[in-house]
């Protein structure tokens, strides 16, 4: 056998296939690298307008951990609408009938038509808005005796026919309250109350109908600071308190009349929308544009023509039915 250990291998040929790599392709033991040859590469430059900008990176941001002993805080929850839960009282229907107003459980009148009309526009509005305030729907006219408190107490019974959504009718108008009178019942205490006395709360003084998803809201006790108690933040806070986590509850507020009384403007800021209530062939232009000046605190003021002996496109409810053989 040929003893490997004594060939001189002093510039021989490497005798394996890795010392024969490392010295084309790494350095030589002896010190000498080899020359690669450059291979001339010809790519074309890319046009400016396929070349996309590099955005920074950033850093990713690390959370802390919690410290010991330090409770992470919970994220408020959604709040809860108050339960309407003042005194119950039953509506008789036979005065409802003596009144002129829309009885829930007779037949469909033209008088019931009409303001189902007039209430998809209003749910429509406070729907798509779909705000607290949206929901609340100030009912005012110019003078006295136009029918505000009619059209209001119909349009809450109207309202609350509707599935799923509660009506609260408010007796605003301080001076003359006549809501309680228009439905029969009787009630001491109500809105001016939980005005005047913060420790009292207004649910409690909501009275609970036998007309299913309708709440009425007493005037309450006068006095001679009612405007001055209208215009406090209290107001904000008693009606926030109502309203506020009820997205299916509607609240009516029967006002005084714009011209005659202050209540209106005062309650014209907490509220979305505005039925300016007039009589046909009666108000006049001049007292309505003074009572929508006075209402420009809410941005949707619209208009309820009263007692209107005629409809100019013909239309007219009530004579499409079944008849009784």
């Amino acid at each position: 056998m040929t003893d490997q250990g004594k060939i001189n291998r002093e510039g021989a040929r490497p005798a394996s296939l890795f010392e024969r790599a490392d010295m084309t392709f790494g350095r030589d033991p002896r010190g000498v690298s080899p020359k690669m040859p450059s291979v001339p590469i010809d790519i074309p430059p890319v046009p400016q307008a396929l070349r996309r900008p590099v955005a920074p990176q950033a850093a990713p941001v690390r959370s802390l951990p919690p410290e010991p002993g330090v409770r992470q805080a919970a994220p408020a929850p959604a709040p809860r609408a108050v339960a309407f839960r003042g005194p119950f009282a039953a509506i008789d229907r036979e005065h409802l009938r003596e009144g002129g107003l829309i009885v829930p459980e007779d037949p469909v009148t033209g008088l019931l038509e009409e303001f189902r009309i007039v209430k998809r526009e209003l749910l429509a509005d406070a729907r798509a808005e779909d705000t607290p305030q949206a929901r609340r729907i100030l009912v005012c006219s110019p003078h006295p005796g136009e029918g505000k408190t009619y059209c209001a107490t119909n349009l809450a019974i109207a309202l609350a026919a509707e599935r799923g959504l509660e009506v609260l009718l408010v007796d605003a108008d301080v001076v003359k309250p006549s809501v309680n009178q228009r439905l029969g019942i009787e009630a001491e205490q109500g809105l001016m109350d939980a005005l005047a006395d913060p420790s009292i709360l207004p649910e409690s003084l909501v009275i609970r109908t036998d007309i299913e998803g309708l709440f009425v809201l007493p005037a309450g006790t006068a006095s001679s600071r009612d405007a001055e108690y209208l215009a406090s933040a209290r107001t904000a806070e008693v009606l926030d308190r109502l309203t506020e986590g009820a997205p299916d509850r509607i609240v009516i507020f029967d006002t005084p009349p714009a011209l005659a009384a202050s209540p209106a403007a005062e309650l014209a800021q907490h509220v979305g929308q505005a039925l300016l209530v007039v009589r046909a062939d009666d108000t006049s232009r001049a007292a309505l544009e003074d009572a929508q000046q006075l209402l420009s605190a809410c941005a949707d003021i619209k208009l309820l023509l009263n007692a209107a002996r005629y409809s100019p496109s013909g239309r007219r409810f009530g004579s499409y039915g079944r008849k009784g053989k």
